[in-house]
């Protein structure tokens, strides 16, 4: 059997064992949850990589799984979109994150350009002040703690953390000049808050009775209109030479606004089956492909270039973490600004995205995009086990009268700790 057929036979593979490493990894996260509080993101990673080219070898390229992929970490970045609550990121809270934001922008910058001069620097500021968003929120939800105002801090925090970074991107590493650039980011965030507007003024009552007529039926209107939604604003990212990402993140908030008014049982059906397509089959198939393309040899083949992943990881404290703690509310304790930075330092998704495009463009070499992802993928292991920890459990701060009781706030829904 030649290379090339046994190249083909272990993207074949991939077929068949992504699957059931997507099985396997909340088993193992449940069965060490008596232990330690682990994300699934974790397993997922480590098992691709274990499969992958870097170790096992049992499962290559497929471009079949690569699309699957991509269209999962658009999913991941519209479900970001559809769980923040707009209310949770305007005011004191919004301005404080986006300023520790732009902090981290800039120091990260800087310290990039000791790294790697030149647009590099650009790539790598950008992928050190970014938040996995996708990884937080779902940590929030299970710990109780997005109706809190912990909660509120650190989706505040994490929205900023991924839709600035999409900016960034956007403006700094288009294919066009950064004129160019701004003016047609203009224009998508100009044809995106007229969507918005729209979507807030106009009565949806007929699209609220025929998703409740469908929900148990083989029409499924809302799913089907959710993935147009999402696919639309995509292709027109792509259209107009931006990240598709930046599509994705305005789909969900477009559809959270959408469905705004819509009856809350019928809301928590939709939702339900959007985090079963989401987060059940599109967004493992992204995190265990990543792990199977990550380049586990870049790192050690060259000493140098793993010595990059601990002092990145240091990074994403200082540039990240350090800013993240501005969005702590007023009065709030040592430990719950140190865990909000820690939260904020926790990066995955646009470290992945905004490093493939340096390596595409010859920003950065492999070294550097492997060394930034693995402290990505620390980062998701290590930051958002002891923020938890240093955090505590939500239900006994609730007891135990902290004022950070759950919050009904303004024109959004009541969230239980059974969400």
């Amino acid at each position: 059997m030649d290379s090339t057929e046994e190249a083909m036979e272990a993207a074949n593979w991939g077929i068949v064992l992504i699957p059931i490493l997507a099985v396997m990894a909340p088993l193992l996260a449940r069965a060490l949850s008596p232990l330690v509080r682990i994300s699934i993101v974790v397993f997922e990673l480590l098992l691709g990589i274990l499969i992958g080219p870097s170790v096992l070898g049992w499962v290559g390229e497929s471009e079949f799984v690569e699309q699957l992929s991509d269209f999962g970490l658009a999913m991941l970045f519209f479900m970001a979109g559809n769980e923040i609550r707009l209310s949770a990121i305007r005011g004191r809270n919004g301005r404080r994150a986006s300023l520790g934001w732009l902090v981290g922008l800039v120091a990260g910058v800087a310290i990039g350009y000791l790294i790697e001069p030149g647009f590099g620097a650009v790539v790598i500021g950008i992928a050190l002040c970014s938040t996995a968003l996708g990884v937080i929120m779902p940590l929030l939800r299970d710990a109780g703690e997005l109706p809190t105002r912990f909660g509120n801090s650190a989706v505040a925090l994490g929205a900023v953390g991924e839709f600035g970074p999409l900016i960034a991107i956007s403006i700094f590493l288009g294919a066009s000049s950064l004129g160019v650039s701004t003016i047609v980011l203009g224009i998508f965030i100009l044809i995106a808050m007229t969507l918005l507007f729209l979507a807030a003024r106009i009565e949806h009552n007929s699209l609220h009775r025929l998703v409740t007529a469908t929900l148990h039926t083989s029409g499924q209107f809302a799913i089907r209109l959710v993935i147009f939604i999402v696919a639309a604003l995509v292709v027109l990212s792509i259209v107009l030479d931006l990240d598709m990402l930046l599509g994705a993140f305005v789909a969900g908030l477009l559809w959270q606004v959408m469905m705004r008014q819509a009856p809350e049982r019928d809301r928590a059906m939709v939702d339900s089956k959007l985090d079963a397509i989401a987060f059940g089959f599109l967004v493992p198939i992204f995190y265990i492909n990543t792990g199977v393309s990550f380049e586990l040899g870049a790192l050690t083949s060259d000493l140098s270039v793993a010595a990059l992943v601990p002092v990145f990881l240091v990074l994403l404290l200082v540039v990240r973490g350090v800013p993240s703690m501005f969005a702590a509310r007023k009065g709030a304790s040592t430990r719950e600004r140190a865990a909000l930075g820690l939260l904020g330092a926790t990066g995955l998704p646009i470290i992945v995205a905004v490093t493939a495009i340096g390596v595409d463009s010859e920003y950065i070499d492999s070294g550097i995009a492997a060394a930034l992802v693995g402290a990505g993928l620390l980062s998701v292991l290590i930051f958002p086990v002891i923020a938890m920890a240093l955090r505590g459990d939500a239900a006994q701060l609730h007891a135990s009268g902290t004022g950070d009781e759950a919050q009904n706030l303004p024109g959004e829904p009541h969230i239980t700790e059974e969400a």
